[in-house]
């Protein structure tokens, strides 16, 4: 049998456009791979000469599914580059809708855009309401809804789906795939969790309601936060921190946990002991190369590890005794290159930092691609071939995200991160290399949900006792005023999105942005290669993969998922002159 290429153009049930292309050889694994971002964002340009104070408003658009995270990453960023100092409130509530951030999106990536990577949902039809029941009762005896007619009510639900011909939410799955092995009682219990977290998500999200006035795109502001706190006010609920809503939010974060406890872990669990091979495929980068920026500081200003709840760090070669610290500053650590990517810098062999970053596109096709510039079966690997650029950190390609985070915190012995993963391996019989796959990510991030959850709750706990204690400063406007500013000064705003490693990094002129680049966790996880061949994280975590039906190519999907990607965050669009680079006029 000779090598069959294969091909997933988009990548759905993720935001933006991927494209992965793949090589099979004679016994069906992955041989090669490559992952192409096929879409433009044009933030950098349109920030540029802008007011810094509002480009958070402009950022936070790059995604409507990580919601808020650009904005805090921005706003650390102008007051990193002013020497803005924000109150203990303005730090404990932006903790609080990141970690209800963290929470929502752990939940949905699982259920809504990567569950239907191992739930049959036809399957369901077949089960028994009484098994599904009896299983759910096993599993998470605390879940209040486990009896026969619930079950039997979701499948009738789903039986009126498939007898229109329409599956709806459901449609085009690889239903009926040699690779599924969910019996159909747990296929019926998944499906019916995915029901519940979708309807559940929207009561998450009300926190952002009322600290950022809406979700998504809660309001940022430089020096603090946007929301009003007045407990001698204890009206109806709104955008308002008082007694009531206070009370509100700290229901909605049980409840969050509930559900996590519930319905996540358990599930977590149980797709793990029908899928114990995914424990060893998709361990692309994340058994070598993990770079963790930090967040969560609970001590307002702080970026020390004492103030860290998510620790800060990069690990090399998978020597987890060693961590290095990381300095986002210094120019000959984050570097972004573009050997592979559809740009063009100064110096093509070199890498930029962000604060001198070019975005100059030189889009073609590689050599010995078939097809044309505008319609192409398949892209060789010997030129450019993505609109991603390529972030190293000190010339090394790097995993981020939860699983990343987790390993981090083993290794730097986080208590609250360190102890529950190792005792969920305990508890599935396996050892820490486990985490290193396309299942480990999915264990990470869910044990992380249960964490993030569990934070939601300190956090409104904690403003409720500081406001109590007689503070109700919720930002400093000391440094507001442009006149106060340096004539040219530069910051950067770490954070860790759900997926990762995020950064922005500005430089202010004469009170006006002259610069401002973004490298976020798709970046640096779908990177297309090195000159050498080095591939990134998405590449490297299919070689090996076994692929049961090269013409559903599930497996593709169910790696690639586990990293969450968001093309939209990662690509770009304009030169940093503001040059128009291409116009699309639809008739």
């Amino acid at each position: 049998m000779s090598e069959r290429r294969i091909v997933v153009d988009p990548v759905t049930r993720i935001e933006g456009h991927l494209r992965v292309q793949a090589v099979l050889g004679e016994d069906n694994k992955i041989v090669d791979s490559m992952s192409t971002g096929t879409m433009w964002r044009g933030l950098e340009v349109i920030l540029k000469g802008r007011d810094p104070r509002d480009a958070w408003a402009f950022v936070e658009r790059i995604c409507g599914v990580c919601t808020g995270i650009h904005a805090l990453s921005a706003v650390r960023a102008v007051e990193d580059a002013i020497g803005i100092k924000i109150p203990k409130n303005a730090n404990i509530i932006r903790n609080l809708i990141n970690a209800t951030l963290y929470t929502h999106d752990h939940l949905v990536h699982f259920y809504q855009l990567s569950a239907l990577d191992w739930v049959d949902v036809v399957s369901a039809l077949e089960a028994d309401p009484r098994e599904t029941a009896e299983l759910q009762q096993k599993i998470s005896p605390h879940h209040p809804l486990a009896a026969v007619g619930y079950f039997r009510d979701v499948q009738n639900r789903l039986k009126k789906f498939v007898a229109s011909g329409q599956l709806g939410i459901f449609n085009k799955g690889y239903w009926g795939h040699p690779a599924m092995k969910l019996p159909p009682a747990v296929n019926l219990l998944a499906v019916t969790h995915y029901l519940e977290v979708l309807d559940f998500q929207r009561e998450i999200v009300r926190v952002h309601t009322i600290l950022g006035g809406k979700n998504p795109h809660p309001n940022y502001l430089v020096g603090g936060v946007a929301c009003p706190i007045n407990m001698h006010d204890t009206g109806a609920q709104g955008t308002m921190v008082n007694e009531v809503t206070l009370n509100y939010m700290r229901d909605i974060a049980k409840k969050c946990v509930e559900m996590v406890e519930n319905v996540y872990l358990p599930d977590i669990k149980a797709i793990a002991s029908f899928y114990p091979e995914w424990f060893r495929y998709g361990a692309g980068l994340a058994n070598k190369n993990l770079l963790c920026y930090g967040d969560f500081p609970e001590i307002a200003n702080d970026w020390s590890d004492k103030s860290l709840q998510l620790p800060r760090g990069a690990i090399l070669n998978g020597n987890l005794n060693e961590v290095f610290d990381v300095d986002l500053r210094n120019p000959d650590e984050i570097q972004e290159f573009v050997d592979h990517s559809w740009y063009k810098y100064p110096d093509q062999k070199k890498g930029l930092h962000p604060w001198d970053g070019v975005t100059d596109q030189a889009y073609e096709l590689p050599q010995g691609s078939d097809g044309t510039r505008t319609k192409f079966s398949w892209l060789a690997a010997d030129g450019k071939y993505s609109w991603i650029k390529s972030p190293r950190w000190k010339g090394n390609f790097m995993e981020v995200g939860p699983l990343a985070r987790l390993v981090m915190g083993v290794a730097k012995n986080v208590p609250h991160i360190k102890e529950p993963a190792l005792a969920l391996l305990e508890e599935l019989n396996l050892p820490l290399e486990a985490v290193f796959s396309t299942l480990g990510r999915h264990a990470a991030r869910a044990l992380e949900c249960h964490w993030s959850a569990k934070k939601m709750v300190q956090y409104v706990d904690d403003l409720t006792a500081n406001i109590k204690a007689g503070d109700e400063t919720a930002a400093d406007m000391t440094f507001w005023d442009p006149k106060t500013w340096p004539k040219e000064c530069r910051g950067v705003g770490p954070c860790e999105a759900p997926r990762g490693a995020l950064g922005h990094w500005c430089v202010i002129r004469d009170t006006r942005i002259a610069n401002w680049q973004a490298v976020v966790p798709t970046t640096w996880n779908a990177s297309p290669r090195s000159p050498e061949g080095q591939m990134g994280a998405f590449e490297l975590s299919l070689i090996g993969t076994p692929v049961a039906d090269p013409e559903r190519p599930l497996e593709i999907i169910r790696t690639i998922h586990s990293y969450d990607p968001c093309l939209a965050c990662a690509t770009h669009l304009f030169t940093p002159e503001g040059e128009e680079l291409c116009r699309v006029q639809v008739r």
